[in-house]
C-alpha cells in the first residue's frame, strides 16, 4: 500500500519529536542527577550535625527529580485519572502501597500521580528489581535508601533478611512514610503463565489481568514496621521507633493501574512520546493495618483476595472504560490528577541552572589547580 504525503509527514514529525524528546531527556539526566549527588556531597556536614534537616532537603531534591520524570509523560499527554479512596487523607501517615505490575511505565505513572499527595514522594521508599540499580537513576535510589531486591528462589530467603535489615536501618532514621512494592514479583506478561499454572495446581482462581502475589516482602514489611499494638505481633526497629515517636505502619493502600485497551505504557514510550495522548486510570483502596492478618497463611489468603479483587476491577474497566462503584454506591466518581506546568518548568530550570553552576565551579577549580 502506497504511503501518502500526509502519512509520511506524520511519521516524520513523530520521529523528529521523539528524537528531540530523547535529547532533552539525556540533557535532563546529565544535569539533574549529578547536581543531586553534588548537592548532597556538599551537605554532608549537615548530615552529621542535623540528620533530620539533611534528609528533609534530600527528600525535596528527590521529589523534584521524580517530578522531572513525570514531566516527560505529562507534556506528552500521558495523564492520570484516579478512582476509589482519596489517599491524600492518609498522606502524612505510614502506609504500604501494593501495586499491580504490567510494564516499566507503572513506576513513571506512580511518580506522576503521587506528586500532588503532600509529602509522600519525598518520604517514600521503593522496592524494585535489582536491575534498576544499574540504570541512570540507580545512584539516586541508592542515596535515597530504596531497596533493590533480587528475584528468584535461590535468592529469596537471603533477600528477605536483607530487606528486614534495610528497613530497620533506613526507614525511620530517614523519616520514610510510604513504602511501595509490586507483590507480583515481575511484569504481568512474564509471570502470567506461571501464575496460572500454579493457580490450577492449587485450586486457586484463574487470573488474566494480574498474577498471584508473593508473600515474602509484604510479610517482612508488616512484621518490621507495624507497631506491636496494631496487630499484636512483635516488630523490628523498636529503638528507632521510640526515638521517632512513630505510630508504626497504619495503612495498606491497594493500588490498581489500568491502561486503555490493556495496553501498558513502557519507559521508552514515556520518554519518546510516540504514542498518542493516553489517560491511565489508577484505583485506590485503603485498608487499616489492624485489619490485615499477621499469620502467614491468613496473610497469604488476604493478599490473594486483594489481587482477585484487582482482577474484577480490571475486568470491569476493560469492559466499560470505568472502575465499578464502591459497595453500597450506585456511581463511581473519578478525579482528574493535574500537575502545574509552571511548577514543572521551574524545577527543570533549577536543574539546568544547577548543572551550569556546577560546570562553572569545576572549570574554575580546574584553572586554579592547573
Amino acid at each position: 500500500m502506497a504511503v501518502t504525503l500526509e502519512q509520511a509527514r506524520r511519521v516524520g514529525y513523530t520521529c523528529l519529536k521523539a528524537l528531540l524528546r530523547f535529547a532533552f531527556m539525556v540533557a535532563n539526566n546529565l544535569v539533574a542527577i549529578p547536581s543531586y549527588v553534588l548537592y548532597l556531597i556538599v551537605l554532608q556536614p549537615l548530615r552529621i550535625l542535623d540528620s533530620k534537616s539533611f534528609w528533609y532537603i534530600e527528600g525535596v531534591l528527590f521529589k523534584w527529580l521524580l517530578a522531572m520524570v513525570a514531566s516527560w509523560g505529562w507534556w506528552a499527554g500521558y495523564t492520570v485519572v484516579e478512582w476509589g479512596d482519596d489517599v491524600k487523607a492518609v498522606s502524612e501517615d505510614e502506609a504500604m502501597v501494593l501495586v499491580n505490575h504490567q510494564a516499566t511505565g507503572d513506576v513513571c505513572t506512580l511518580m506522576m500521580c503521587l506528586q500532588d499527595k503532600g509529602t509522600v514522594v519525598r518520604q517514600m521508599m521503593w522496592l524494585m528489581d535489582h536491575i534498576f540499580k544499574y540504570t541512570n537513576f540507580g545512584i539516586v535510589s541508592l542515596i535515597h535508601g530504596d531497596f533493590f531486591i533480587r528475584q528468584g528462589r535461590t535468592h529469596r530467603d537471603q533477600q528477605l533478611v536483607l530487606l528486614k535489615d534495610h528497613l530497620e536501618k533506613y526507614y525511620r532514621s530517614r523519616n520514610r512514610k510510604w513504602i511501595v512494592l509490586f507483590p507480583e514479583g515481575g511484569f504481568l506478561r512474564k509471570r502470567r503463565e506461571t501464575s496460572q499454572a500454579f493457580a490450577k495446581k492449587n485450586n486457586l482462581p484463574f487470573l488474566k489481568h494480574v498474577t498471584l502475589p508473593r508473600l515474602g516482602a509484604t510479610q517482612v514489611i508488616l512484621k518490621t514496621l507495624v507497631a506491636p499494638q496494631e496487630n499484636g505481633t512483635p516488630s523490628g526497629g523498636d529503638t528507632v521507633r521510640k526515638e521517632s515517636k512513630s505510630k508504626g505502619l497504619q495503612w495498606v493502600i491497594d493500588t490498581t493501574i489500568a491502561y486503555p485497551k490493556a495496553e501498558p505504557i513502557d519507559i521508552q514510550t514515556w520518554i519518546l512520546g510516540y504514542r498518542q495522548p493516553t489517560v491511565t486510570h489508577v484505583h485506590y483502596r485503603i485498608f487499616p493495618v489492624k485489619d490485615v492478618p499477621a499469620e502467614p497463611e491468613a496473610l497469604t489468603n488476604w493478599l490473594y483476595q486483594r489481587f482477585i479483587e484487582k482482577e474484577d476491577l480490571l475486568t470491569h474497566f476493560y469492559e466499560t472504560g470505568a472502575f465499578p462503584p464502591p459497595q453500597g454506591q450506585t456511581k463511581a466518581i473519578s478525579r482528574e490528577m493535574t500537575l502545574s506546568n509552571l511548577w514543572l518548568v521551574a524545577i527543570q530550570s533549577f536543574a539546568f541552572l544547577s548543572g551550569g553552576m556546577w560546570y562553572c565551579f569545576f572549570q574554575y577549580l580546574y584553572h586554579c589547580l592547573f
